[in-house]
């Protein structure tokens, strides 16, 4: 099992090599982020974007653009269909968003002519490595899926296992979060979380074991469980945080990284194949954990 972003590195560099194609890869910390995976063996990469900018990037951070091209393409949106369309036609494994919109991204990831996207739901899901917890804690989803419907969560789960599993955790162990630990029909994640956990317990949800609604507490605590009188294989040690709706998934991704200072990687998992997407606001460090943990999925 991984127990610290920093050991993504070392097992991304056991793994085949891949190619990643960084959709307007004209940013600084994505490209110093991109360099160091390339230096690291990880990866190949082909640069989509402003090759001047680019090249003007790596001059101003002494960046070596060995075992990197770079397709010239002005308009942001075009580079990501670019980037799509070099991983359908298997010059890429796999995608990383760079200086453009998230949108922009999607919708090329979506374009049904293009061929990239799946039947599955497309989710976000974010790993951190905290001091405050004993391992790494996946958390989705924040940054994709406003409002889940149950059908919705099945598949959002899904994609975090498959995250897990990269993770080598055999047996993820999954909360279904709520505001309380107990079914309250007018609180419909409650009654999702119940839903979930008796899906996995009848095997209709495979390769985990869910529990909830467990509350954040006794998600992550096993003094609160115990003090709550909760019997739990999932409580006080969820691998997955399996949030309600975005915005707390959001608020708490982010109160993961501003008070807890924890270090994260994220990827959007649902397509044919996974898509690096962190914050702008994340660092060159955060990025390359990133990209390491999409070389596993690739």
């Amino acid at each position: 099992m991984v127990r610290k972003l920093e050991e993504l590195l070392s097992l991304a560099r056991e793994n085949s090599k891949k190619t990643i194609a960084v959709a307007a890869a004209h940013d600084k910390e994505v490209l110093k982020a991109v360099v160091e995976a390339v230096k690291l063996n990880i990866v190949d990469a082909v640069l989509v974007g402003k090759e001047q900018k680019i090249r003007e990037l790596a001059e101003s951070e002494k960046l070596c653009l060995e075992n990197t091209s770079i397709i010239n393409e002005e308009d942001e949106k075009k580079a990501a269909a670019i980037s799509v369309e070099l991983v359908i036609s298997h010059k890429a494994h796999y995608i990383m968003k760079g200086m453009l919109n998230t949108s922009d991204i999607l919708k090329a990831v979506l374009n049904k002519e293009a061929g990239l996207k799946k039947e599955e739901l497309l989710s976000h899901v974010m790993v951190y490595d905290t001091p405050a917890y004993h391992k790494l804690i996946i958390l989705t989803d924040g940054g994709m899926v406003s409002y889940p419907e149950l059908k919705d969560k099945i598949h959002i789960i899904n994609n975090a296992v498959k995250v897990a599993k990269a993770l080598k955790i055999d047996m993820p162990k999954v909360a279904a979060i709520s505001a309380i630990e107990s079914v309250n029909p007018s609180m419909q994640a409650t009654v999702d979380a119940a839903i979930l956990s008796q899906m996995n317990k009848r095997g209709q949800i495979k390769g985990c074991i869910i529990d909830g609604p467990l509350a954040l507490d006794n998600a992550i605590s096993k003094e609160a469980a115990q003090h709550k009188g909760i019997v739990s294989e999932v409580a006080g040690d969820a691998d997955i945080l399996l949030v309600p709706n975005i915005e707390s998934g959001n608020f708490l991704g982010k109160s993961l990284t501003y008070f807890a200072k924890a270090e994260n990687a994220g990827v959007i998992m649902g397509a044919k194949c996974p898509v690096v997407l962190v914050s702008r606001a994340d660092s060159a460090k955060s990025k390359l954990y990133s990209i390491a943990l999409g070389s596993l999925l690739g």
